[in-house]
């Protein structure tokens, strides 16, 4: 069964159903992906109901039991994350690969614009003015995202490290940080276990993490003290990261009018280097 499928399979029963079940479907169908990594001791917990109830309302949808939605579940989600099933639903449905991908980068940024808050662009400012140390961690194309992060923080004289797989693991890379250091990771899926206990160990040790994922049921946010989230969806390729380096260009940007003189004085010290005519051509302007 695939997601769309499922998706109608439960609003054609949800017609039916008494109110407490009612309230079951209505977040399965908008929370997904949450909800297929979920146990269903958390998913119970969520909406204050049974596992038992969870159980009974998988039967009445046709299910065995709930581990039997919940792989159902898991399956629809990973339709979205498949690189070769989306190029060959793309392929079947002889779509306009560039309007799709127009109109899906379009809606990836409304969403992902819709689900930012206000006050958590301020908690971020504030966990950045307050950190020793600022690491950007990133895994595949995640690691884009932190990298452009990084470049960002770099520009305006933060203490910043770039973290991501190289001579050494993640996770020997987390090892030394602690208390007084801040970790924003950027983890779209499929989510990768290593990240996930690199910054298990870094939150362990101390640090402070900020996680900038697609959902709440990312392992990485079991250990995060902020979390914004994003919307990814691609026609072809696993993630897009247009909404994740959409966030980094407004959460920096942010920052760097809250930290004032003190920006512009990074800045300008960057700016003498554009000067290098060893480096840029001097006739094509100064923009870093």
């Amino acid at each position: 069964m695939d997601s769309t499928q499922l998706q109608a399979l439960l609003r054609e029963k949800i017609e039916t159903m008494p109110n407490k079940a009612r309230r079951v479907v209505e977040y399965l169908l908008s929370n997904t992906r949450e909800a297929a990594f979920l146990s269903i001791g958390e998913v119970a917990e969520r909406l204050e109901v049974s596992k038992a109830q969870l159980v009974r309302v998988a039967r009445m949808v046709g299910f065995s039991g709930y581990a039997d939605l919940k792989d159902t579940l898991q399956n629809s989600v990973l339709e979205h994350v498949n690189p070769t099933a989306l190029l060959s639903k793309i392929m079947k449905n002889r779509q306009d690969l560039p309007e799709e991908i127009l109109r899906m980068e379009h809606a990836n940024l409304d969403d992902t614009w819709n689900q930012l808050k206000p006050q958590n662009i301020v908690k971020f400012c504030e966990m950045v003015k307050q950190a020793g140390m600022v690491y950007c961690m990133g895994w595949g194309i995640s690691s884009i995202v932190a990298e452009s992060l990084y470049s960002r923080l770099v520009e305006m004289g933060i203490r910043t490290s770039l973290m991501k797989r190289g001579s050494a693991a993640l996770i020997e890379q987390a090892r030394p940080l602690g208390k007084g250091d801040l970790v924003v990771v950027c983890e779209l899926p499929s989510y990768v276990i290593e990240v996930t206990e690199s910054i298990e160990k870094a939150s362990s040790n101390g640090a402070s993490v900020i996680t900038i994922t697609d959902s709440p049921a990312a392992p990485v946010c079991q250990h995060s003290n902020l979390s914004f989230f994003v919307s990814e969806t691609s026609p072809t390729f696993g993630s897009s990261i247009v909404g994740p380096v959409f966030i980094v260009h407004i959460l920096t940007s942010v920052l760097c009018v809250n930290l004032g003189e003190k920006v512009k004085a990074a800045l300008q010290d960057q700016e003498m280097g554009l000067h290098d005519e060893r480096i840029y051509h001097p006739a094509y302007g100064l923009r870093y």
